[in-house]
């Protein structure tokens, strides 16, 4: 049971927004207004001269077919296909200042020259990886193409519990962070200086005043609408608390702002890790219902595969451009723990992000669909997919797997939900159940397969998670958690409303046309 007192939220917290926020808000269409004007500059140049119009048509046909060519999904092309064909001077205008992958190519750089420090600290575990394939062949498979495409390996000699409710999580991490003797990592997309925090606070205060290493960061964007940012900070950094927020939003036109840290993980002495989909703010924990009753969920992960939540963290508190002395020795924070595996499961947390090369969270997804023979359940509070990761839910329940998903039934954000609930209907006609969690709005990332394999962590089915933002989460095979997941599921289908059927019929022409258009634009939010 959660030790927080449940209270009703407050007129006055949800219409006060934080200066920070504010602050926001501004900076937001003042980046807006220079987009319009160089667009508007543009247009203007070239109704006046004809050349320069000539020369956009000749840009617009060559990016149309660099486009073309670009490795991703056909939902992100398109779109930008139809708008530069149709209006090449406001389409190639708008893709140089938000689309073009060369605008990140910089932040990619950095982000490769870390990953290349922290990455080979891991350790391969090939050992592990054939005792995986012994016992499954596409567990192994699954686990075989994650360390390829991200580095991240599969232990053996670790445990992971599963939370069914985020305030679990909360006590439990409250309880390990009193254990703390070397150092605390925390990094979240939003927090709120509010009675969960606080006690979190007080925690991290004592252990940095004993010598613990204490370090915390999070997303400006995400924990704006929660706090003042700058005050915050100081206030952790006057407590001997090292504290930073990530990727700052400036009036000044960066397209990396748009690319998120969605990750939520907290390390402690590299022995015990957490994540999930709860940040650190109330109504995560039920102390305040804006959306009904709010499901979260995470996981605890002992022993050696804690080294993989270390280097995930490491990557972006490294990348965070700030004055002080860079991380020159990653490796002390990578010490082997002691530790022995209670049970004979196997663990891989993995890390996501806008600057890798392939959408490693998506293809996770895709190939446990690809392999499921019984049933894959999901959990999200977003359902805005590629064509590919839709074609990868027809194939499985074309062979007769039950494939079930439950979405929101009181949503958080109504605009991003009429996106959602468009993709119901070539889900259902797919054969894919459908299940709106009627008791509120359920933000839990996570699917369970067969019996054998989960995923928790902060990716969402949608494509900010899979293809912007910064997201981590843990694969675990053969473990109890994977069954304590399974009942989780088997207990909120009879409290959801099951709306498969509501959707077999496609809507009325004129909502069905609006609702493809925006989806069909979705992938440029």
């Amino acid at each position: 049971m959660s030790k927080f007192k449940t209270s009703k939220i407050t007129v006055e917290k949800r219409k006060s927004l934080s200066q920070s926020f504010i602050l926001t808000i501004l900076i937001v269409l003042s980046l807006i207004l220079q987009v319009f004007a160089i667009i508007g500059l543009t247009a203007l140049i070239t109704e006046n001269y004809v050349l320069i119009r000539i020369l956009f048509n000749i840009v617009a046909v060559i990016i149309v077919l660099a486009i073309s060519g670009r490795q991703t999904t056909s939902m992100v092309k398109i779109p930008w296909i139809i708008l530069i064909i149709s209006f090449p001077v406001f389409g190639v205008s708008l893709y140089l200042l938000t689309g073009s992958t060369n605008t990140l190519r910089s932040i990619k750089r950095r982000y490769e020259e870390i990953d290349s420090i922290i990455l080979p600290l891991l350790p391969k575990n090939e050992n592990a990886l054939s005792s995986l394939s012994r016992i499954n062949r596409v567990s192994g498979n699954q686990a075989a193409y994650i360390y390829k495409a991200s580095g991240y390996p599969v232990y053996s000699n670790s445990n992971i519990s599963f939370f069914p409710e985020a305030s679990e999580a909360f006590e439990d991490q409250l309880n390990e962070l009193e254990k703390a003797k070397k150092f605390i990592f925390m990094e979240y997309h939003a927090i709120e200086d509010s009675e969960p925090f606080q006690r979190i606070h007080s925690i991290l205060t004592k252990k940095a005043s004993e010598g613990v290493d204490v370090r915390i960061f999070f997303d400006y964007f995400g924990s704006s609408v929660f706090i003042n940012n700058r005050k915050f900070v100081s206030k952790l950094r006057n407590d001997g608390i090292k504290c930073f927020v990530f990727n700052p939003i400036v009036p000044i036109f960066n397209m990396f702002m748009n690319n998120r840290d969605h990750r939520k993980l907290t390390i402690i002495d590299g022995r015990v890790g957490y994540t999930g989909g709860f940040n650190i703010a109330d109504e995560y924990f039920n102390i305040t219902h804006p959306y009904g009753k709010w499901l979260d969920t995470g996981v605890k992960i002992e022993g050696e595969a804690v080294k993989s939540m270390t280097v995930t963290f490491m990557e972006n508190w490294m990348a965070i451009r700030h004055s002080q002395t860079p991380e020159k020795n990653p490796s002390k924070f990578l010490f082997k723990p002691r530790f022995t595996s209670k049970e004979g499961c196997f663990i891989q947390p993995y890390a996501d992000g806008p600057t890798t090369s392939e959408h490693v969270a998506e293809n996770i997804y895709a190939n446990i669909l690809t392999g499921a023979y019984k049933y894959v359940y999901f959990i999200t509070p977003y359902l805005i997919i590629s064509d590919e990761l839709r074609y990868a839910f027809k194939l499985a329940a074309g062979k007769g797997v039950d494939i079930r998903i439950i979405t929101p039934g009181i949503p958080d954000k109504k605009i991003i939900y009429s996106y959602t609930k468009s993709n119901f209907y070539q889900l259902v006609a797919d054969g894919i159940r459908i299940y709106k969690y009627t008791p509120g709005f359920c933000h839990a990332k996570q699917c369970v397969s067969d019996d054998v394999v989960a995923t928790c962590g902060t990716v969402n089915l949608d494509f900010r998670s899979l293809y912007h933002h910064f997201e981590n989460g843990v694969q675990f095979f053969n473990s109890t958690a994977v069954m304590k997941m399974k009942k989780q599921f088997e207990d909120l289908f009879p409290i959801c409303e099951e709306v498969t059927d509501k959707y077999k019929n496609r809507p009325k022409y004129f909502r069905y046309l609006i609702e493809q258009f925006f989806k069909l634009f979705s992938p440029l939010a």
